[in-house]
């Protein structure tokens, strides 16, 4: 993606009357968004935008033809053209297993929830429990499980969910499932969405938080009678689900619609050779210049209504269903800036799970991306890229990549307002990276990609303006020729693990927000994927051992690691545990959802697949174990393996790649002295005195 050539303009300009500002700093304030007053506008501003960029890439292609006049007369092939950059229906129905919730008071005293980068700000997740129950999304349906006492664990109710089953949260007595839809009919104007209907992008190393590409549906479930949950609410939005936050009773849910495509888009004239052939410069700018003319045609009558995106919200009130449709028709709720951040489209989405008030909806005209939230903001940071042969932003050879990151105002009511833009040096990681405190947001990015010498990492400092984040202070050229594996903030503080060869963890100081220094370093063999705060003092990380090769060096085994940064000048690694060689994996790897560090027992329990035998660049053939580990964790003593519990039915390959880890278990959760194993297929509980024998196996199936 390109941001649009206005920025350029400015800045040159800004060059001209010797403005001293730096370029992120203007581009921050150009990134600000104003509201659009009708769809009409909407519409004006995304063609304007589209012959922009049309314009920008035939003007490329023009200067290669004409540079290349005689170059190869011989050869006279011509390039060819090349295209341009409702839903279902019945309410689900629940079956049951016919038994019925039991005696409340049988329930655990103490329990592990879901783990969130922030205290009270929940995280949409495949599992959510109580002390009695777990409500899980399986094998396409919501099940919710009676697992207390353990001995008597079993499905109480399965209801069937429309489309492909991806997230949920359970508060307040509701249960809110987000489901993708197949597309019922195509829009009238093509268009290419992100996902592929893939894997979810949970770490951002070599993927994008795109969503799946495919329509969203929330449904809402009244949870009175958990042997039959009732639906109450149905929302639909065309965008694709990217993310979501709950706080209290508010949701928050982050959707996106992909970019419009114009069809009959070219960008090299018939009848042209891209080696100039017999034409001399004259015929080239002719050819092109009529090929202009009927692209901004194409541009200018393509149908747009179709491709907005559109929403709906069905409530049941007193057993009758009432839908509002239209929700984003007016566009009265679109914000769009003088920054071409895309032509996609980035909505908000804000209700209380337990009332039937309408949403609040803010839409910009903006890319997807990573999602932080605290109690009272949320932020989507969004990549760029130069692309291959082309500028996508000023002085892109200073900044060849940056990040958009969008600010909303969360209220307890449930009201999501945007509030400001601003662009950072850099592409983001993941959700970690970012962090706001004492209303300043600290963004830790990298710029290159490894083995290039000139690849380097920035943490940036964003504050409200008036519309706007504007920067006001930077850390530059962290750990160059490294890139940035693993991120987490502290109030004032800030750890960052960067990799090539060694793991350096930085411990950063952040009080002077105008200027982030590196407080302490420390470098230690293999790298970190994600940093958990065990307490004020200490940090437990799960990642890679590393084997040096000279010039770089392969990941290896998985390795679990407790430092000390109590003291910010001289961190220190104090206890190290190796698991297994190349090839081990672990969804808690890249997916913090399933690391489960119970801090109320000292325990940790990680989804495993233990490979043998790997060295160097040979992953290990010999799987010894499939399941999930368990430890005793303390800050004092270090790491006790207390045991497993096995998934051997589900043995996997030892060939993951790092960035791309998976394990049979997904997730895990601690209640009294019992350990739960979750698969997609089973959810087996042990003794914490016993891991190995399992006290209940309950079968996850799919409907007949």
């Amino acid at each position: 993606m390109r941001l649009i050539a206005i920025v350029a303009t400015a800045l040159l300009a800004a060059g001209c009357s010797r403005n001293t500002q730096k370029p992120l700093e203007v581009a921050s304030g150009l990134a600000a968004l104003e509201q659009v007053s009708t769809c009409a506008d909407l519409e004006g501003d995304l063609r304007r935008s589209a012959l922009a960029q049309m314009n920008e890439q035939l003007d490329a292609a023009l200067a290669s033809a004409l540079e290349n006049v005689g170059v190869c007369p011989q050869y006279d092939s011509t390039a060819g053209e090349g295209a341009g950059s409702g839903n279902g229906g019945v309410a689900p129905g629940a079956t049951t297993s016919g038994d019925s919730a039991g005696d409340a008071s049988e329930k655990a005293s103490s329990y592990s929830t879901t783990n969130t980068q922030v205290a009270g700000v929940d995280e949409a997740d495949i599992l959510k429990n109580d002390d009695r129950y777990f409500y899980l999304l399986a094998k396409g349906e919501l099940q919710i499980l009676s697992v207390w006492p353990p001995a008597q664990a079993h499905v109480l109710s399965r209801t069937s969910i429309e489309g492909r089953p991806l997230k949920l949260f359970v508060e307040s007595g509701r249960a809110v499932v987000y489901s993708s839809l197949e597309p019922e009919v195509e829009p009238a104007v093509t268009r290419y969405p992100y996902g592929d209907g893939g894997e979810e992008c949970t770490y951002g190393y070599d993927c994008d938080f795109t969503g799946d590409g495919r329509p969203a549906k929330v449904t809402v479930f009244d949870l009175a009678d958990l042997a039959h949950p009732v639906p109450v609410r149905e929302i639909l939005f065309s965008g694709s689900f990217i993310n979501a936050r709950r706080i209290g009773d508010a949701v928050f849910t982050v959707i996106a619609a992909p970019d419009v495509s114009f069809p009959g888009l070219s960008y090299w004239p018939e009848g042209i050779s891209p080696c100039g052939g017999e034409v001399d410069a004259e015929e080239i700018r002719a050819a092109f210049e009529a090929l202009r003319a009927k692209n901004a045609e194409i541009i200018a009558t393509a149908p747009l209504t179709d491709w907005l995106p559109s929403a709906s919200d069905t409530v049941w009130i007193d057993g009758q269903p009432e839908t509002r449709t239209g929700l984003l028709g007016d566009c009265r709720g679109f914000f769009t800036s003088q920054l071409d951040d895309g032509g996609s489209f980035l909505t908000l989405a804000g209700f209380d799970l337990t009332r039937s008030d309408a949403m609040s909806l803010a839409t910009i005209v903006g890319r997807p991306g990573a999602v932080y939230a605290n109690g009272a903001a949320l932020y989507v940071a969004s990549r760029h890229e130069q692309p291959a042969g082309g500028r996508w932003f000023y002085e892109a050879d200073v900044v060849p990549e940056a990040t958009t990151v969008h600010k909303f105002e969360l209220s307890p009511e449930a009201q999501a307002s945007y509030t400001g833009s601003g662009v950072v040096k850099g592409r983001v990681l993941n959700q970690f990276s970012m962090d706001e405190n004492e209303g300043k947001l600290r963004i830790a990015t990298t710029t290159g990609h490894l083995p290039s010498p000139d690849v380097h990492s920035t943490v940036s400092v964003l504050a409200q303006g008036n519309g706007a984040l504007d920067p006001v202070g930077e850390l530059d050229g962290l750990a160059p020729g490294e890139d940035i594996r693993a991120a987490r903030f502290q109030g004032p503080r800030g750890f960052i693990v960067t990799f090539k060869k060694t793991d350096p963890l930085f411990v950063l100081d952040l009080s002077d927000a105008a200027s982030p220094r590196v407080a302490g370093e420390l470098e230690i063999p293999g790298f970190s994927t994600y940093l958990h705060m065990m307490d004020d003092g200490h940090l437990l990380s799960i990642g890679y051992d590393a084997e040096d090769q000279g010039s770089f060096a392969w990941f290896a085994g998985v390795q679990l690691q407790i430092f000390d940064v109590s003291d910010a000048a001289n961190p220190a690694l104090t206890h190290r545990e190796l698991i297994g060689t190349r090839g081990s994996s672990s969804e808690a790897l890249t997916d913090h959802l399933a690391f489960n560090y119970f801090a109320a027992r000292d325990l940790l329990a990680i989804p495993m697949v233990v490979c043998e035998d790997g060295s160097g660049g040979s992953f290990g053939d010999r799987p010894t174990f499939t399941g999930l580990m368990v430890y005793r964790v303390t800050a004092a003593d270090g790491f006790e393996y207390l045991g497993g519990i096995s998934h051997p039915e589900s043995v996997t390959s030892c060939s993951s790649w790092w960035s791309s880890p998976s394990s049979p278990v997904k997730r895990s959760v601690i209640m009294d002295d019992f350990v739960f194993s979750i698969s997609e297929d089973e959810v087996k509980a042990d003794a914490l005195g016993a891991l190995g024998t399992d006290v209940a196996v309950v079968e996850l199936v799919a409907a007949p």
